[in-house]
């Protein structure tokens, strides 16, 4: 990325950075975790076990989150059932 003439322009790599960083912001990556992740990536090192490690954690999350909700869900059809059934013995 470079200013020309007051205008910023970017490579084709900037964009692919810009790229991934919206993706962990979408997939559930505050801005801490991001920062981590870019340093990570652009340190020159090789830091694939760390990221793995990182998005493993950020998968495992969203499936406690998943499944937290999906046990919301089964409540929530429960009490419904249970509402539909009690009108159905009053007729």
């Amino acid at each position: 990325m470079k200013n020309v003439m007051g205008v910023w322009q970017y490579d084709d790599q900037d964009l692919e950075r810009l790229s991934l960083i919206m993706t962990l912001h979408d997939i559930g990556f505050d801005m801490d975790e991001v920062e981590t992740y870019m340093k990570l990536l652009l340190s020159g090192e090789t830091t694939d076990n760390k990221r793995m490690q990182m998005l493993e954690e950020k998968r495992r999350r969203a499936l406690d989150e998943i499944h937290f909700r999906e046990k919301q869900l089964e409540r929530l059809d429960y009490l419904r059932f249970k509402i539909q059934e009690e009108k159905e013995n009053q007729s």
